[in-house]
């Protein structure tokens, strides 16, 4: 539910985030989207029961909490491609790593990144100050064109359906512990990648002042 206060704003940024979908392939001015999914590490209180002729295997209800780990996620939808990187936390330091490797590792010789995430608190520029000394954090911010997702609007972010897919035909199962994640996590990228399934994304701010028009601010003649 979207408060009337905020309609303009949810607008602009659909809008705007909208608009950068239209654009097509750029080598220079790459688009990269961002998201991250915290995951609960579940381990078994008592070993299974292997399956047997005529038996599934067996279960137990009880299980053991081991902690929570986190999943970054680039993805770079017009090349069909996903990064997942498994970490401890998701602090403004681990988002600023991450950005430094998709501008220095991933994209060293483009103009622009052109990055698209949620609103998170991390999911900012100040990360980097927080996190690098000023020079290095000031160089790595002026590599990236940021383009926001509007709040309770998260369904723009293409990253955001990628972990879909991931918790759907990875994670619906006990993981107990970060190396196992690490395991599952490669196999899915390697799996998706392989696909080389890129996204056409087709909805437009055209079609959203259509579709979704009673998100937008009345406007009185």
């Amino acid at each position: 539910m979207i408060p009337p206060e905020q309609d303009a704003e949810f607008v602009y940024h659909m809008e705007d985030v909208l608009d950068v979908y239209t654009r097509p392939l750029d080598p220079k001015r790459p688009l990269i989207n961002v998201d991250e999914l915290p995951v609960q590490l579940i381990g078994e209180a008592r070993p299974p029961l292997p399956a047997e002729p005529g038996t599934p295997e067996r279960v137990d209800y009880e299980y053991v909490r081991n902690g929570v780990a986190n999943i970054f996620l680039v993805c770079e939808p017009l090349l069909g491609t996903r990064q997942f990187t498994v970490t401890d936390h998701r602090t403004k330091a681990d988002w600023a790593h991450l950005i430094k490797d998709v501008v220095d590792v991933r994209h060293p010789d483009a103009e622009k990144i052109v990055l698209v995430c949620d609103q998170l608190n991390t999911h900012h520029p100040a990360s980097l100050y927080a996190t690098f000394p000023p020079a290095e954090a000031k160089r790595i911010a002026e590599r990236l064109e940021i383009h926001s997702t509007p709040k309770h609007g998260s369904w723009l972010n293409i990253a955001e359906i990628e972990l879909s897919i991931l918790a759907r035909q990875c994670l619906d199962r006990r993981i107990p512990d970060v190396a196992t994640l690490n395991q599952e996590v490669r196999a899915h990228q390697e799996s998706r990648d392989a696909l080389g399934r890129k996204v056409n994304w087709r909805f437009t701010a055209e079609d959203a002042r259509i579709k979704l028009k009673r998100l937008y601010p009345s406007i009185d003649p």
